[in-house]
């Protein structure tokens, strides 16, 4: 059977739909947590990995010192074993820094349900993808662009690597986690958060497919 590590950062980070569609691609899913207090995971016997979300950014210096730059170093350890990783928001700017990219925080951050443009030839849905992200990746040298939005890149493949700023792993069952989580951060974003569940609900179905989707083109890039 093929295993898939998927690095998170918060208790209530799952990898939803994403992983629901691994699991039907006959993957076995292993969580592991990547923060101060845990050491990084082995990657012997995964086939791919997966780098959630974060609440952190990837350029905050006190972050990189206490975790950040262990996570920096299995990304190297997979690029070298040749071990894809879809980096997922943080994950995806992970990805960018690694590569020599470099992120920075954006004028405008997107919260909610947004479509994106994508690249002609890419196969990437168009959405809608759930955001959430204040972020914004400059690409390094090499990579491939896959979508963006007016604010952000969306999406794109440096190697066997692929990189989503939005989050496709999100349902309304994660979603309502996360916000209980961060009951003050919605407040102060002014975030509606009965009208963005109920949103997040209803995409849920459609989201389902588009995580496949999604999974069916970061496992392509394995052939």
């Amino acid at each position: 059977m093929a295993r898939a590590l998927v690095l998170r950062h918060h208790l209530e980070d799952s990898p939803g739909l994403i992983g629901e569609a691994l699991e039907a691609r006959g993957f076995e899913l292993d969580v592991a947590m990547m923060e101060g207090a845990t050491p990084p995971p082995s990657l012997e016997g995964y086939d791919v990995m997966i780098i959630l979300g974060s609440k952190c950014a990837v350029y905050d210096h006190e972050v990189e010192a206490a975790w950040f730059h262990r996570e920096l170093a299995l990304i190297g350890e997979a690029d070298g074993r040749s071990l894809p990783i879809l980096g997922i928001c943080f994950g995806a700017q992970a990805l960018c820094r690694y590569f020599g990219g470099t992120v920075s925080r954006a004028v405008d951050g997107e919260v909610g349900w947004f479509e994106i443009d994508v690249t002609p030839g890419v196969g990437l849905e168009s959405g809608p993808w759930f955001e959430f992200h204040f972020d914004h990746c400059a690409l390094p040298e090499g990579a491939e662009l896959w979508a963006t939005s007016p604010r952000a890149v969306q999406a794109f493949a440096v190697g066997h690597h692929v990189g989503v700023q939005f989050h496709p792993e999100i349902d309304d069952a994660q979603l309502k986690e996360w916000l209980a989580a961060d009951e003050d951060d919605a407040r102060e974003l002014g975030l509606d958060v009965d009208a963005l569940l109920a949103e997040t609900a209803r995409e849920t179905p459609a989201a389902r497919l588009r995580a496949r989707s999604l999974v069916e083109l970061f496992l392509s890039r394995l052939a």
